[in-house]
């Protein structure tokens, strides 16, 4: 834990990072004397079932080492209906630790359910689709996935278990995703909090550039080569540099409009096989237009026509077709528009106000490339 002061006296205090992070090919391994350490009887949690088998080994091992392991599923995205459930059955089992193994709902819910409960936890990323295997804040989704809201945890896990050889398994779609979603960190800090004179967030919104720009040079190779050493500063700079950037910045360090329309975009069922930083990325154009549009800002234009092509070339979403929302009602667009302009959403940290419609034309025109001005 931390505690910085800010200029009116008061001070903030947030969890940067966790206890332990274990990193890199056979990191599962090498981690098993420091779960030992943390528990006896842990509850092991995770949700699809291409990830079954994977459990299946990660459950064998940890029985090896005389652990008794409960398993248990995630049914929907990390929400109330499934907590509910799953804090019975950790009590009902006398668990005293909860090792979530899956993506960032998963690992969202294993967060939040370990600080209910006040036992350990303990993240194991499947992929490297989020950085939501390092930090102290949970989303909350509805039960059809529609997302309701996040809430900050006491502190980060107390072990973080980031091991190659698991994340080479995973789809290359979630890596791409993870781009997007690490991509965001930069255009999003630098808007919310470049100005402000606290340090750490300084060095914070600092670091997001450093990995936007790994990420444009890196992130091709990462995915034309699994497992070689551009994918190795990829998939950490997504799943931890990533966390760190949060961890260091607190929730000062805001995530803006990318963000806000991932949000929105969640409340309609037929973008729920949509990837979170896939909705993300599409979220960054968005943001970027709006950027260009309302707040004169052609350096945002600029910005657009460097990550267009990038984004279409990792073969994420740049448009509402892309998103499968091609056919969707103005009724839809407007829902989603509300959503992500409602009071309390990130989409005000942006210097200028926006409203539904302002948010629905650039929607719109994610994907259209601004003319270069002289």
């Amino acid at each position: 834990m931390i505690q910085s002061a800010i200029r009116d006296g008061r001070v903030s205090t947030h969890s940067i990072a966790p206890a332990q992070v274990i990193r890199g090919a056979g990191a599962w391994n090498q981690s098993l004397t420091a779960i030992h350490s943390l528990t006896q009887r842990p509850l092991l949690l995770g949700r699809s079932a291409a990830t079954q088998p994977l459990r299946e080994e990660l459950s064998r091992d940890l029985r090896k080492l005389g652990l008794s392991v409960i398993p248990q599923t995630l049914d929907h995205d990390c929400c109330e209906q499934d907590l509910q459930r799953l804090q019975s059955a950790l009590s009902s089992h006398g668990c005293d630790a909860v090792i979530a193994a899956g993506g960032g709902k998963v690992l969202d819910a294993g967060k939040l359910l370990a600080h209910r409960a006040g036992v350990a936890c303990i993240t194991v990323p499947l992929s490297a689709a989020t950085c939501a295997g390092w930090t102290a804040l949970s989303n909350l989704y509805s039960p059809v996935g529609a997302f309701e809201g996040d809430q900050a945890l006491d502190r980060c896990p107390d072990l973080l278990i980031f091991d190659h050889d698991l994340l080479l398994r995973a789809p290359a779609r979630t890596l791409a995703s993870g781009i997007a979603d690490a991509l965001a960190k930069w255009y999003e800090a630098s808007v919310s909090s470049g100005s402000s004179t606290d340090g750490l967030i300084q060095q914070a919104v600092q670091m997001a550039r450093v990995l936007r720009d790994q990420l444009l040079l890196d992130s091709l190779d990462a995915m034309a080569n699994p497992g070689g050493e551009a994918w190795q500063r990829v998939v950490e700079a997504c799943g931890l540099t990533a966390g760190v950037i949060g961890g260091l910045g607190g929730a000062r360090c805001r995530t803006v409009a990318a963000h806000a329309v991932h949000n929105g975009l969640t409340q309609l069922q037929a973008c729920h096989s949509v990837l979170h930083g896939e909705k993300v990325g599409f979220g960054v154009l968005v943001q970027l237009r709006l950027e260009e549009r309302l707040g004169g800002n052609r350096l945002a234009a600029q910005a657009h026509r460097q990550l267009l092509p990038l984004l279409q070339a990792l073969e994420l979403p740049v448009s509402l077709d892309d998103l499968g929302l091609g056919e969707a009602s103005l009724k839809d667009l407007q829902q989603v528009c509300e959503f992500a302009c409602r009071d309390s959403s990130d989409l005000h940290h942006l210097p200028f106000s926006v409203t539904p419609g302002a948010l629905l034309e650039a929607l719109v025109g994610a994907a259209e490339v601004s003319p270069v001005l002289p």
